[in-house]
């Protein structure tokens, strides 16, 4: 919807023989705001919708997709990997930096999101973050369990949006008996666990996919070359990793230590 949203802004305004800097400077945002809206890559708001479908003549039409992006929940990058994740009955993951979303606290969600580069409207934060504590129904809601395995970079643990509360839900996730967790410490790390966070998926119908998410853009393939290093990097890091009971005993002691 942001993309489709943004390209009949862009097509109504060119129609109307309207400038992108007409646009900006009626709807009081920088052109280059204006710019990444008709691209997708930020989500229109209700006052461009509305200074557009006035200054373009566009009926109501351009106005109308108000109420269908109030409900985006996810930044248009992900939303077809949200979309697959639904029907994963196999989900595993490799982090570096930033704990997966799936085993965030309400307040490590809040800081990313209000940390964000360029910022969120308040608004969309918070659509973001129950979007975001939604998505963990997949460790206990489901009917079968989906599998889940876990990979988290010493790093990870490391950043200052971690605290006890964070750590202690890790560890509250990790003993559920669907979901493994694992601690790759910095000193076993080689080469290939440098390289980036990773997610592979696998669907109802066996069917895998790899995806991997980036600051600017991101990737989900089905390509079995692409799934295949994947998979390659992800078994190649868990045998570097410490075992489910030692990553629980490795964050147990980063909490005490905190006491």
């Amino acid at each position: 919807m942001w993309r489709f949203s943004g390209n009949q802004i862009k097509r109504w305004r060119t129609k109307a023989n309207i400038s992108r800097e007409q646009l900006a400077a009626a709807a009081n945002y920088s052109l280059n705001t204006i710019k990444a809206m008709e691209q997708g890559v930020r989500m229109p708001t209700p006052r461009v919708l509305d200074v557009a479908d006035e200054l373009c003549r566009a009926e109501g039409l351009l106005s109308a997709a108000k109420e269908y992006l109030s409900r985006e929940k996810f930044p248009p990058r992900a939303q077809e990997f949200m979309e697959r994740e639904k029907e994963a009955v196999g989900h595993w993951s490799y982090e570096v930096a930033l704990v997966p979303g799936l085993l965030q606290t309400r307040a490590y969600a809040r800081s990313l999101m209000e940390n964000r580069y360029p910022p969120l409207d308040d608004e969309t934060v918070e659509q973001r973050i129950e979007a975001r504590i939604e998505r963990q129904a997949i460790l206990t809601d489901r009917k079968p369990p989906v599998a889940l395995s876990f990979i988290l970079y010493e790093a990870v643990l490391r950043s200052p949006f971690v605290d006890d509360q964070q750590l202690e839900h890790l560890l509250e996730a990790g003993g559920l008996r669907n979901v493994e967790l694992q601690v790759l410490p910095f000193d076993r790390a080689t080469s290939p666990a440098l390289l980036g966070a990773m997610v592979l998926l696998e669907t109802r119908d066996h069917e895998r996919l790899a995806f991997a998410e980036g600051p600017f853009a991101s990737e989900l393939s089905a390509d079995p070359e692409v799934v295949s290093r994947v998979a390659g990097r992800l078994s190649m890091i868990r045998a570097q990793a410490l075992s489910p009971d030692e990553s629980a005993r490795f964050i147990e002691r980063m909490v005490d230590r905190d006491d």
